[in-house]
């Protein structure tokens, strides 16, 4: 077995394990700690309850607070829990700040669910980890894929140069710049595997979006994925718009009306076939009423007839399930494209079927095994992201050290000769792009004209000397600092912000946990990894670190420090400790340049 397969596999029982260990609920792991550490979501306040497309129990809910650190990303495993009774495992469908939404697997809602003190947690994924070792373990067999493998794992070698393809396309977005006409062209001429990067702003989903409707017109049949639900439903949103015949497979949540109509739910809707499912399901619905009449406490007969009962439901499920099939069968063949995330396409079953183009978009952001479950659904591959953005979230930090937390991306971008970058961005003031364009892009990334204003759009607040010091927040876990949120009134203060406008980041949930308790309710406060891929007017970053030792943490990771600063459109402030962060090289590029482009102020200004 190739050392890279068996190097990936290992990572993944370090995953598995040390999410066994992390998602614990016992003596060792209170549920202060798992909530502390974003691992649990308690209380929760059930909403809305209903059985969906598979006869599935679904629970809407609402938190008290939003989450300060989100590992709840759609699609997680969860376990639904209430002290002394057995938890139901189940799936996160969605999480928006406030309001969610999860399935169990269970033939009925628990007779707890409405009890006070009902919670979720995250849970260990162990079936989509063994779907992942299933595909590594035989991709040696596909000699195409494993070529492919093989590729991304050489040693990087010195590319020749990017050809650029011949532009005669008849665009339907007319707006598009040249290295967006690029980019398409090269995914049109594509024959093996294309990298489209997309820095911040630079209008990556309009280029894969102009991209998948031309793959279209040339009669080809494309399959479109990203990590999360969220990224696959923004992207599936604007070839919605486009006339694309699209269907949405793997999460049939109703949170979005515009995406439902496209689900194989939503398109069987009012049909011949879903009343046929209507009566089974109403079937199903008495044989659960008459399981329920045996209440929590009963004897030997009555456990063993309810068993029976919701036996004939899982029976009249599978029937569901059968048909369900079938209709979908019939979806699948007239879509001109199927969208979802890479485990919604691997169980949609689809392999039987003729793809020629897969389009993974934030493929920055998927490992690389799942990667592979579904680069074998297509001919031709095309991969679009900024490796320069965070990373996947892995947990096990010896997993990490091994490189598990490298995305498909990152592996491919050093081995592939076609890499298009996207080149101008249309998000945010020149100044505020500036560092980011010269540290992470060659100098490479241009501001579209109408934002080249010489204004001053972007400011760094020094609290070197000023005894602002970082300390342990209440959870004894993540750092805060209250001199940096007094700065911070202070801005929105002297600024006059707009609140609904300016958002508060920083890379540590203690800060923001504490910003959202001092902060206007109208100013959206976010761990900066939560906040990848949205965008304010103005924001403001506070950095935390103030220490003796010139300990910077997180920030090492200066991938964070580029989603961070490239979220403003209009202003930017960053907030920090320059006798702490100005060791670091990183650090001491970005204060030179704020002095040159923005304006760099002290913490005594404030007084």
């Amino acid at each position: 077995m190739h050392p890279h397969i068996q190097t990936l596999l290992k990572c993944i029982d370090l995953e598995e394990k040390e999410q066994a260990q992390r998602f614990q609920l016992d003596q060792q792991h209170t549920l202060k700690q798992l909530k502390n550490e974003g691992l649990a979501l308690h209380p929760i306040i059930v909403t809305k309850k209903t059985f969906g497309y598979a006869d599935y129990p679904e629970i809407s809910f609402k938190l008290h607070f939003p989450p300060e650190v989100n590992m709840f990303t759609d699609g997680a495993a969860i376990e639904c829990f209430i002290s002394g009774e057995e938890p139901v495992k189940g799936v996160l469908i969605s999480l928006d700040n406030r309001n969610g939404e999860f399935r169990l697997f269970a033939p009925d809602f628990p007779d707890w669910i409405e009890d006070n003190g009902v919670g979720i947690k995250l849970t260990p994924d162990t079936r989509t980890t063994s779907i992942m070792k299933k595909v590594l373990e035989q991709l040696e067999e596909n000699k195409k894929l494993f070529k492919l493998f093989e590729t991304l794992h050489k040693q990087p070698t010195i590319k020749l140069p990017v050809q650029i393809p011949s532009i005669n396309i008849g665009f339907k977005n007319r707006q598009l710049n040249q290295s967006q006409q690029q980019a398409i062209a090269a995914v049109l001429t594509n024959e093996n595997i294309t990298i489209v990067h997309g820095p911040p702003g630079t209008g990556k989903t309009t280029t894969l979006i102009e991209a998948i409707i031309q793959l279209v017109g040339k009669g080809e049949k494309v399959l479109v994925s990203a990590p999360s639900n969220t990224a696959v439903d923004n992207i599936a949103k604007g070839l919605i718009q486009q006339g694309i015949n699209l269907l949405r497979v793997g999460n049939a949540s109703k949170t979005d009306e515009a995406i439902f109509q496209h689900t194989p739910e939503g398109r069987l809707n009012n049909s011949k076939e879903q009343k046929e499912i209507k009566q089974l399901k109403i079937r199903a619905e008495e044989f659960r009423r008459m399981a329920l009449k045996y209440k929590r406490h009963f004897g030997k007969a009555e456990r063993e007839q309810r068993n029976l009962l919701f036996k004939e439901v899982k029976n009249i499920r599978t029937e569901i399930k059968k048909l369900q099939t079938y209709n979908e069968e019939k979806l699948f063949a007239g879509a001109q494209v199927i969208a979802g995330t890479p485990i919604g396409l691997y169980d949609a079953g689809i392999d039987y079927i003729p793809f020629q183009t897969l389009v993974i978009d934030e493929a920055g952001q998927c490992i690389e095994p799942l990667a592979w479950c579904i680069f074998p659904l297509a001919e031709k591959i095309v991969l679009a992201g900024d490796h320069w953005q965070l990373p996947p979230t892995v947990l096990s930090n010896d997993a990490a050290i091994l490189g598990f937390n490298q995305s498909i991306l990152e592996t491919a971008i050093d081995k592939i000769s076609n890499v298009y970058l996207l080149n101008t961005q249309y998000r945010m003031r020149e100044s505020i792009a500036g560092f980011s364009s010269n540290y992470f892009y060659d100098s490479l990334l241009l501001t579209a004209e109408h934002l080249k204003d010489k204004g001053v759009h972007l400011t760094f607040i020094d609290t070197a000397g000023s005894g602002y010091n970082e300390m342990h927040g209440p959870d004894g876990i993540s750092l805060q600092n209250g001199g940096e949120l007094e700065i911070v009134q202070k801005i929105i203060r002297t600024e006059s912000l707009a609140m609904e406008n300016t958002a508060f980041i920083s890379p540590y949930s203690g800060q923001v946990a504490a910003a959202k308790e001092l902060l206007s309710k109208e100013i959206r406060c976010s761990t900066i990894d939560s906040f990848q891929g949205q965008e304010k007017e103005t924001v403001i970053v506070s950095l935390v670190r103030s220490n003796d030792e010139g300990e910077i943490g997180f920030l090492k990771d200066y991938r964070r420090m580029n989603v961070a600063i490239t979220r403003a459109k209009e202003q930017l402030f960053v907030i920090g400790d320059s006798a702490t962060i100005g060791a670091d090289k990183f650090y001491s590029e970005f204060l030179g340049y704020v002095e040159q482009h923005g304006r760099y102020r002290t913490v005594w200004e404030f007084e």
